[in-house]
């Protein structure tokens, strides 16, 4: 039987013990390190499976070149950097990994959610930098989180995650998601709110836990924003451009922001001149005390790492062994 040919599109660089260890039986394991979809060139186009990780996109005609590809697995939970429209024309399966890191996640998002509602990271980076007197009184007003109202958007393995730890620490949990059958409010005990603004206007907290697709690029922009409450807070530890982040500056600055938790951003790394950078860079602008920006980072743990690339390659294998696949996106 002829070894089959793994190819790691992006991301490692390392030995490849992980995969080589549930793969090195049958197939051939390389890593390609590729930075631009222009990398793959040349490198790709025989691969029986393509494990495709974050730092690039795979497009129709990277998909065009596949000769026999049995899966392109996302390594991680969001798909929309791999066009699986054009992977399923071509008869290639699209897999994903949704639940390698919802404890990261989830503990990222409620680790900024505290950071910025118990003015951790407001006092740290004022009393660093000598700004202001070493009294409590310089965050005034803070206000209890037990019965504030905790948004998700998308209950997903992470928002559902999320949220449950938003419960745990007495917070009203509420949901926006159309296509979660219904149940799941009963079953996690939090509240399922039918329309997307009234769950907006409600938010004390506003966490998006949502796939990028064409309907939540930017769900929460400019006028989403200016249905919370005054003083609510945003946390995004999704994908960048489910918010659209230009519209942050303005709402800090205004009030109808009180803080703004990121880990994500559209372009990554980001431009010098983005606004969201400049302002958070100003000490004379509010958005230096009360914006964490994080470098896409959620995710990582040791462990949550190793899983990640664990079970891109057990799906790698199942492919390649003509046994049912799990977690085919498209």
């Amino acid at each position: 039987m002829p070894r089959f040919r793994v190819v790691v599109a992006d991301f490692l660089a390392d030995a490849l013990q992980p995969e080589r260890e549930i793969l090195g039986d049958i197939a051939d394991v390389v890593a390609l390190n590729a930075t631009a979809e222009a990398d793959l060139v040349g490198h790709i186009e025989s691969a029986d499976a393509v494990m495709l990780y974050h730092n690039i996109a795979i497009t129709a005609a990277t998909i065009s070149r596949l000769q026999q590809c049995k899966l392109i697995v996302r390594c991680g939970v969001g798909f929309d950097n791999v066009d699986h429209r054009a992977a399923r024309a071509q008869g290639i399966p699209v897999g994903n990994v949704p639940d390698y890191g919802a404890e990261e996640v989830a503990d990222s998002a409620i680790g900024l959610m505290l950071a910025l509602t118990r003015g951790i990271n407001f006092f740290n980076v004022r009393l660093q930098q000598r700004r202001g007197a070493w009294a409590f009184m310089d965050v005034a007003p803070l206000h209890r989180l037990r019965g504030r109202t905790f948004g998700v958007i998308g209950l997903g393995c992470i928002g559902t995650a999320a949220a449950l730890r938003a419960k745990a620490l007495g917070m009203d949990v509420a949901f926006y998601d159309p296509y979660k059958p219904d149940g799941y409010d009963k079953a996690n005990g939090i509240r399922r709110v039918e329309k997307l603004d009234d769950l907006f206007a409600q938010s004390f907290v506003l966490s998006p836990h949502c796939p990028l697709t064409s309907e939540t690029r930017h769900i929460v922009d400019a006028r989403a924003i200016g249905l919370m409450p005054d003083g609510a807070y945003l946390v995004n530890t999704a994908r960048g451009a489910v918010v659209d982040v230009t519209a942050i500056p303005a709402a800090i600055r205004s009030g109808k922001l009180r803080g703004a938790g990121i880990d994500v951003l559209p372009f990554e790394p980001p431009p010098e001149d983005h606004p969201l950078l400049v302002a958070w860079r100003d000490p004379n602008d509010p958005c230096h005390d009360r914006v964490i920006l994080n470098p896409h980072s959620a995710f990582y743990s040791e462990e949550g790492l190793l899983d990640m690339r664990v079970k891109g390659a057990q799906a790698c294998r199942r492919a390649l062994l003509g046994e049912p696949l799990r977690n085919i996106v498209n």
